[in-house]
């Protein structure tokens, strides 16, 4: 494996809230683990001990307590923490370690003025929208949709539809109008929360119509409330109540007929703040996979396995206390948002931004971290190594020094986006590449204070989560290309899907390959000392000559390149049982155009660091790869189109971030097959 390029201090263990964590097993029962590995042996060997143990040391606030941990531990169907009541935004809200006056979310964009709530603002704002909500009707089980940015408002509808034991789910606005449909149709929420547009960059982007639209999908909506975020001065709180209720929409109207406003429903109220009790896997929000192939699927989460989860990764993995500000870049369409803002829980400062994350240039987020003292920065790889393509030196550009804690997610970052980071962001941070899925709501494997940082390498497995690597037999194997699969149940496993009474979709979605395991779909290798690497997705494998190849280390070679911006390769199966075809596409920088020299040197970059198996039979030019709202490559999708599947059948558009990228690949599909002429 790569170079070691981070070690733990010598008193680590003093000075990390695991090795806090580690003192109190030892005097609170008797456990003395001397060293990661042990510990996470435990961790998943005595899934009773150790999950009492997070719930414990955590103080869970809990209106009754569980009368077992784990009732039922089957795969799917463990029972967790039966009897337990409890609510998520009150063990939020509690916000460990912080005074009423200190800040705990600092807000920044390019729509508006930069916004910071103190953590008693953010009680009152809560206290407040609770109320408004309550007013509307909304009790227990309700859901509550927001077609919102990462903003303080969406943080706090989140926290007051839970604190009522409601359903929260959020859609970016950036989403087009089917995309959101796709997925709020299936839950049917009965109150919308929308903003009327947003500046991305310096660009204006209105939403009015596309509200409307989505309003007039929704039979189920009772009511609308309207965020004047592009255009405060058409809401500013109160014109809207003489607005007539009922008839059209007007989409050019900045409160829509019948809505509210912000204003309106977060008015001032005597109503204290109030926590409903709810059972442990009680629906705390909704979650969607991407929708790229059918219907998105509408994944549950409970109260109790998000909020333990959460404790565990932000407090004993990232290092989170009342000391930090933490910042990850998502939307509110990505699960980084639902993790990123669990932050006070363990005491921390959240920092959210809303953006374009390029703008004026890739410095931005940088000069963002600087400007709001941010101590734990996360992002994705592809913008790691954008910043890097580009010849960014992020420590030049901003005072980082305040930085201790780097994150990266979303795709596997190779081992040159490692070494960048040390040598142009900090060589005394750690960085932390972690995996795992909108599926749990966190990381599967990823990094602790307690283990050096290799190149390339994510560092280990996370407390609590039974990973393996199976081989095409079913067996675990280490040091060699497996199946990611979980063998223990996780809390933070769905409650279930939406719609799916008897439990059939969630069966097929993990469970249908290994009976009683959960196949999570990526590729995983897992060394000798714990360490992974994820090679791409099992569903997007490349078998060569009977050799798995993941698309990871396709991508960090070809991509390397100066010429090549993105890139997608592809395996096209030999129904004669040969080797088939290896199909890679590149987008290559400004005014380039594929020629035989700039194939010739893909083919030897790719040969020499990696293997002959690895060169493709064919390299095209394509102007843009397909990629969701979340920047994740279409590799399924793009092979679903060049074996004959119509583009609306393999992907849905409104759940891509450039829907127009695919008809390259449809044009391409015809030119090549055997009659090509028009039916």
């Amino acid at each position: 494996m790569g170079d070691v390029l981070w070690t733990p201090p010598a008193d680590v263990r003093e000075r990390s809230r695991i090795g806090g964590y580690l003192r109190w097993l030892r005097e609170h029962r008797g456990l003395d683990f001397a060293d990661y590995d042990a510990l996470w042996r435990w961790s998943v060997t005595d899934l009773d001990g150790f999950w009492r143990s997070i719930w414990d040391h955590f103080e869970v606030v809990a209106h009754t307590p569980p009368t077992a941990t784990l009732a039922e531990r089957g795969m799917p169907g463990a029972r967790w923490f039966p009897g337990a009541t409890l609510n998520y935004a009150e063990n939020v809200l509690r916000m460990p370690g912080r005074a009423d006056d200190d800040p705990v979310v600092i807000a920044h964009g390019q729509t508006r003025a930069p916004v910071t709530l103190t953590a008693g603002e953010l009680r009152e704002q809560v206290r407040r929208v609770a109320a408004g909500l309550r007013r509307l009707g909304v009790t227990a089980g309700d859901r509550v949709a927001a077609y919102a940015p990462n903003i303080p408002e969406t943080y706090v509808l989140l926290l007051a539809t839970a604190s009522l034991g409601a359903i929260f789910s959020s859609c970016a606005p950036e989403f087009g109008t089917r995309s959101v449909t796709d997925r709020w149709q299936q839950i049917e929420p009965t109150v919308l929360v929308a903003v009327d547009g947003y500046r991305y960059g310096d660009k204006p982007v209105d939403r009015r119509a596309e509200v409307a639209a989505i309003r007039a999908a929704l039979p189920s909506l009772r009511h609308t409330v309207s965020i004047g975020y592009l255009d405060p001065a058409g809401t500013d709180g109160h014109d809207s109540a003489s607005a007539p209720s009922g008839g059209a929409s007007d989409p050019m109207k900045a409160v829509p007929d019948g809505a509210l406003s912000w204003a309106e429903l977060a008015a001032p109220t005597d109503e204290p703040l109030a926590f409903t009790p709810v059972p442990f896997d009680h629906p705390l929000y909704v979650l969607y996979s991407s929708g790229t192939t059918g219907l998105p699927k509408p994944i549950v989460h409970g109260h109790g396995g998000i909020l333990l989860e959460h404790l565990k990764m932000l407090a004993l993995h990232h290092d989170l206390g009342p000391a930090d500000r933490f910042f990850w870049f998502t939307t509110t369409g990505w699960m980084m948002w639902n993790f990123l803002v669990s932050g006070p829980a363990v005491g921390a400062t959240i920092v959210l931004f809303d953006g374009n994350p390029g703008h004026p240039d890739l410095g931005g987020l940088w000069r963002l971290a600087a400007e709001t003292g941010t101590t734990y920065f996360g992002t994705s790889a592809p913008y790691l190594l954008a910043c890097r393509k580009a010849g960014l030196v992020p420590r030049e550009v901003a005072d980082l020094s305040a930085l201790r804690g780097l994150g990266s997610t979303g795709a596997p970052l190779p081992a040159e986006g490692f070494t960048w980071v040390y040598e142009t962001v900090g060589d005394d941070l750690q960085l932390q590449s972690l995996s795992g899925g909108t599926d749990v709501c966190t990381g599967f494997v990823g990094g602790v204070p307690l283990l050096p940082v290799y190149a390339g390498e994510i560092a280990c497995r996370a407390l609590g989560a039974k990973v393996e690597a199976r081989s095409a037999d079913g067996t675990p194997v280490i040091g060699e290309l497996g199946e990611l699969v979980i063998t223990e149940p996780m809390p933070s496993m769905p409650v279930g899907f939406w719609n799916d009474p008897d439990g059939t979709r969630y069966r097929e979605a993990y469970f249908d390959v290994y009976p009683g395991v959960w196949r999570h779909g990526d590729w995983i290798t897992i060394n000798e000392r714990g360490g992974c690497v994820i090679t791409g997705r099992s569903d997007a494998t490349l078998n060569r000559g009977g050799v798995r190849l993941g698309t990871a280390e396709f991508y960090s070679v070809v991509e390397g390149l100066d010429e090549v911006v993105d890139s997608v390769v592809v395996h096209l199966e030999d129904d004669e049982g040969g080797a088939g075809e290896l199909l890679l596409f590149v987008v290559l920088a400004e005014g380039l155009e594929l020629d035989d020299p700039m194939r010739a040197k893909i083919c030897r970059e790719l040969r020499t660091a990696l293997s002959p198996r690895h060169v493709p039979d064919e390299i095209h030019q394509v102007r843009a790869v397909p990629r969701t709202l979340s920047s994740k490559k279409l590799e399924v999708p793009v092979k679903k189109i060049l074996t004959g599947t119509p583009v609306d059948s393999a992907a849905a558009k409104g759940a891509l971030a450039n829907p127009e990228s695919l008809t390259a690949f449809a044009t391409f599909a015809q030119r090549r097959a055997p009659d090509n002429t028009p039916a």
